[in-house]
């Protein structure tokens, strides 16, 4: 062998050696996993979400998403659509999960994780007219409630007197109370605390609870995870405190 066929034949050798060291240093090296694609309806507003530039930027679906991506490994990605559309996206697999929902609110063929999301309906009543002290008092008198909710509690409750006035949105609605528009208004509890924290002009009694449930998580039949993979991560986000921290962020300050 030649000088010159010798020393092409070394740097080859060389090449081979630094190779097969790295390929030895990454082997066992799992690939990065897919994101965790997290279904949210674009219908949702502060505190459950907030878009921005057709992007989810804030609120409690935000944080929610990012905490269970990250006990499953994965990276959040966000996937905003419509209601009418969501059901469709999560069965053909296009999304992974959705969450902060109950079973009758999404029909189809889906696997639900465990309860979890402590969830409060309440009556608001504002300070200008007699305190409410159950909800059989509220008969005959408007309710500020949303177009296209239904409130079976409610109607069971108070009945035939059930009055409702339809708003689009529960901010709406608590504005409407604040200007003295309307005296009552039902809502969840986590939309009255961010309403709450953001204006304290609000002036009412202590609120009346319609009901109260842990919402769940909707997993895809067709997704990248598993239910038992869904269920693991959220008893992970409820043991550690991440849920009710995610909450705190949007309740106003104590006094």
């Amino acid at each position: 062998m030649d000088r010159e066929a010798y020393t092409d034949w070394r740097r080859l050798a060389g090449r081979c050696l630094i190779l097969a060291a790295f390929a030895l240093a990454t082997q066992g090296m799992a690939a990065p996993l897919p994101p965790l694609t997290v279904l949210v309806d674009t219908g949702t507003e502060m505190p459950m979400a907030g878009f921005a530039h057709d992007r989810l930027v804030d609120g409690i679906h935000k944080e929610l998403g990012e905490a269970l991506a990250a006990r499953l490994g994965r990276q959040a990605d966000f996937l905003l659509l419509p209601r009418k559309r969501i059901a469709m996206a999560l069965e053909s697999g296009r999304a992974d999960v959705i969450c902060l929902y109950l079973e009758p609110w999404l029909p189809g063929h889906f696997l639900w994780s465990r309860g979890f999301f402590p969830v409060t309906e309440v009556v608001v009543t504002d300070t200008s007219v007699p305190q409410p002290h159950k909800l059989q008092d509220l008969a005959g008198q408007p309710i500020a409630t949303i177009l296209g909710y239904y409130y079976p509690e409610l109607e069971a409750k108070i009945g035939k007197e059930f009055v409702r006035e339809d708003g689009h949105s529960s901010s709406g609605n608590l504005r409407k109370l604040a200007a003295g528009r309307l005296h009552h208004v039902v809502t969840q509890e986590r939309t009255l605390e961010y309403y709450l924290k953001i204006d304290e002009k609000l002036s009412i009694y202590p609120p009346l609870v319609v009901k109260s449930y842990k919402s769940q998580c909707a997993v895809s039949p067709q997704g990248r995870v598993s239910l038992n993979e869904v269920n693991k991560a959220i008893e992970q986000i409820v043991k550690d405190g991440s849920v009710v921290k995610i909450i705190s962020h949007y309740q106003p300050a104590q006094k």
